[in-house]
């Protein structure tokens, strides 16, 4: 066997198993759940400039909240590790088992980061000035669970820069527009990760990690969380009112609506069975069918590739 086979059945394989696990580790699919309304803000902002679809911007946009998110979920699992050793839901994630070492996420964090900077420098000065002020937050959440009991605003105020920062990537300019939109996208992140954090509660209070439900149990997570997405869909009402919506996007707000009905009537407090159907389901389709409808909304009144 030649040496260049060697390094393609031998090396190759590995580097390869290596990136596989390390997506794993970020859970890189997980995106669906914040792009699409980055991708909203930005099509919208492009709509209101009276110009077609900039391909590159939304390009770069991708680029910067992948990398941002991928940062972010890198960094909570090397600051949660130890924690996610004693809790028998999370002793499988790579950290833990040793898929990928703590070195190799640290660098994978880093490249991510560099990612997220480097398209925000792309994009315009202004996106580049705050991207610091994008990373705190993300770097803030694990660490939330050790000093209060409200960890899951955190991770919303991180959820809600997305929008924000996409609408700025294409204007240069701040926009309260974009702020109903992210805090939409904030509060309603926020109310699910109070329905994950339920499936959690035993373990919690036994290591000391704070948490809403393990403060105040299940049942009030469950009801902080059908507060938070009728906030949520007040927001979007609004937003869809400040942008001049037509009907495809209060029909998109329609079927979050029903959404939001079903995953609170499919989670309940003594049976958290179909949980993960609430949370990654349901979520990733509210995101997914809202930009979808978003989007037709937008070109029927003049959007154009």
């Amino acid at each position: 066997m030649s040496a260049a086979g060697g390094v393609l059945d031998g090396r190759g394989p590995a580097e390869v198993g290596r990136v596989r696990a390390f997506l794993r580790l970020v859970m890189i699919e997980h995106s669906v759940f914040a792009l699409p309304f980055a991708y909203m803000a930005a099509l919208t902002a492009m709509y209101q400039q009276g110009e077609g679809v900039q391909w590159l911007t939304l390009l770069l946009i991708t680029l910067a909240m992948v990398g941002l998110r991928t940062f972010a979920m890198a960094a909570n699992r090397i600051i949660d590790r130890e924690v996610d050793a004693r809790n028998p839901r999370t002793a499988g994630r790579e950290l833990v088992t040793g898929a990928v070492s703590v070195r190799s996420a640290w660098t994978g964090a880093a490249v991510a980061l560099v990612v997220f900077l480097g398209a925000a420098a792309l994009l315009n000065p202004l996106c580049l000035a705050l991207a610091p002020v994008a990373v705190v937050p993300m770097v803030v959440y694990p660490y939330g669970k050790r000093f209060t009991h409200f960890p899951h605003a955190i991770l919303g105020l991180a959820q809600a820069m997305g929008p924000i920062g996409a609408w700025l990537a294409v204007t240069g300019a701040w926009s309260w527009d974009a702020v109903v939109l992210g805090l939409a996208v904030g509060i309603w992140i926020g109310g699910f990760d109070l329905i994950y954090a339920c499936q959690d509660v035993e373990s919690d209070r036994e290591q000391g990690v704070l948490s809403f439900p393990a403060r105040f149990g299940v049942p009030a997570a469950l009801w902080g969380a059908r507060v938070c997405h009728a906030v949520t869909t007040a927001l979007f009402a609004w937003y869809a009112v400040l942008v001049d919506g037509g009907p495809f996007l209060w029909l998109g707000l329609l079927l979050v609506v029903v959404a939001f009905g079903y995953e609170h009537q499919v989670v309940r407090p003594h049976d958290l069975s179909r949980l993960n159907r609430a949370f990654f389901t349901v979520n990733g389709i509210i995101g997914i069918a809202l930009f979808g409808f978003a989007l037709l909304d937008l070109v029927v009144r003049g959007l154009t590739p």
